[in-house]
């Protein structure tokens, strides 16, 4: 018997591994979206159109702490699956230490920057001045809770990597569970407005990051020591190497909204819509769009694991199979969340609360051309996070910056010039379409190597 066939990763059916460590995923990645979505639907519904462009113009230093936590997460991870699937056990528990630090550590210092620079930050980040006193209001709360927010999203994927991800799926769901109870409480019950759902939202963090905490002093697969979490720069290197990709596409989505919400606020002011609404809608239909991202971000992480192993193991049929799974369950999930958004946007947007008749007529165009591509977005994160997954970084970072920021970032300058409004609302389906042609050429181009074709002399060839 080889030595690793005894982990179920590499002898259970594909198909069976992905469904295993794909729905917890989904699950954990909806309930952690639904974090933006609910305090979006009770400030929506309690201050209106104002309060929901504060959590937008907020929403970059949130996508900073997730750009930390994937970084150490999926690369901690990646790290500890390939080193298992090597038989490396202690170097393994060392990874997973040395994650949870680092995410840990530069959570805090986010915090403390945040917190000493915080009305220039906002400003920066495009707020209008009748916006800026809630976005204040609700960022000098929510930032406290970056180092929780961090380890609760980071360490799921630790917790995964170590066979787990049912526990992955209950830290999520407990955490936001809570935040929406306490956003009941503190905004409807008690109406504290932007501070009731700033502070519902810390305190279900909180509580996650606990969870986590408790898990890693009980992991399964090695014994996690006090050594494991001594900081070696290696590797810390080593860990932030195979979390570089997904990092850096959380990186430009945050460049990528300061941006979008400097140009909005900047056009939105030449046009009919003035300078909030323009915004507002497009933090919503954002949102929106990440609980439908969370299907594929969710079923990309469950591929992780199998991808990791089975590659690091040289099973590179099983690596084939898995990867070509997990892209047909996505592509039907974006076809879908297509047919919806173009037959029901105003139905949506009208779930986080009233506005005026050019707030509704705004959000509707934003949704039917904005994600008109939205069918095909679910092979660049698929793809960037299997080039991780397998030991390419390189290759994962670039397919990651595909669509944020050789594409659309140089859109949204360019074409607004020529069509005003219009072009930031042009600007996604454009580059939607060609960073999916450029990912399609690199995922084919490597399936068509030696040992994806069967042509090698693994062990796992020829079955």
């Amino acid at each position: 018997m080889h030595k690793e066939s005894a982990n179920p990763l590499g002898v259970l059916p594909e198909s069976k591994l992905l469904k295993q460590f794909a729905i917890p995923s989904i699950i954990a990645m909806l309930v952690s979206s639904l974090y933006n979505i609910v305090d979006q639907f009770f400030i929506g519904n309690a201050i209106g159109e104002l309060g929901n462009a504060a959590t937008n113009i907020a929403f970059p230093l949130n996508t900073s702490c997730v750009a930390i936590a994937l970084l150490f997460g999926i690369g901690g991870a990646s790290t500890f699956n390939l080193a298992m699937g090597r038989g490396d056990t202690k170097t393994a528990g060392r990874f997973i230490g040395n994650a949870a630090v680092a995410m840990v550590s530069i959570g805090a210092v986010i915090s403390v920057i945040t917190l000493c620079f915080l009305q220039p930050l906002l400003v920066f980040f495009g707020s209008p001045e009748d916006v800026l006193p809630y976005a204040m209001e609700y960022t000098s709360i929510t930032a406290m809770g970056f180092p929780f927010l961090i380890l609760s999203t980071g360490g799921g994927h630790l917790v995964r990597a170590d066979g787990s991800p049912r526990m992955t799926m209950a830290i999520n769901v407990t955490g936001a569970v809570i935040n929406t109870i306490l956003d009941a409480l503190f905004v409807f019950g008690f109406h504290w407005g932007m501070r009731g759902a700033a502070w519902a939202t810390v305190i279900g963090q909180v509580i996650a990051a606990c969870m986590v905490v408790w898990y890693l002093g009980h992991y399964r697969t090695v014994s996690l020591t006090k050594e494991c979490f001594r900081p070696y720069r290696s590797t810390v290197l080593e860990v932030a190497s195979l979390g570089a990709a997904p990092f850096f596409n959380q990186m430009a989505m945050m460049l990528v909204q300061i941006v979008m919400n400097k140009t909005l606020k900047h056009y939105g002011a030449l046009s009919v819509y003035g300078e909030s609404i323009p915004i507002a809608c497009s933090g919503i239909i954002a949102k929106v769009s990440m609980l439908v991202m969370a299907f594929v971000i969710g079923i990309s992480q469950g591929l992780q694991p199998i991808v990791s192993f089975n590659y690091g193991a040289k099973k590179y049929r099983r690596v084939r199979k898995a990867l070509l799974l997990a892209l047909g369950s996505a592509a039907v999930i974006c076809m879908a969340s297509f047919v919806l958004f173009q037959t029901f946007p105003r139905q949506i947007i009208s779930i986080f609360g009233n506005g005026s008749e050019l707030y509704f007529e705004f959000a509707d165009q934003f949704f039917h051309k904005y994600l008109f591509f939205i069918g095909l977005c679910f092979l660049q994160p698929i793809s960037a996070n299997f080039f991780t997954a397998i030991g390419k970084p390189k290759k994962g970072i670039f397919m990651s910056l595909t669509r944020q920021i050789l594409f659309l970032l140089p859109l949204l300058l360019i074409l607004p010039l020529f069509m005003g409004i219009d072009g930031v609302m042009y600007a996604g389906p454009i580059a939607d379409l060609v960073a999916t042609l450029v990912c399609l050429y690199l995922v084919v181009r490597e399936l068509r190597r030696p040992e994806f074709r069967g042509e090698c002399y693994d062990q796992d060839c020829g079955r």
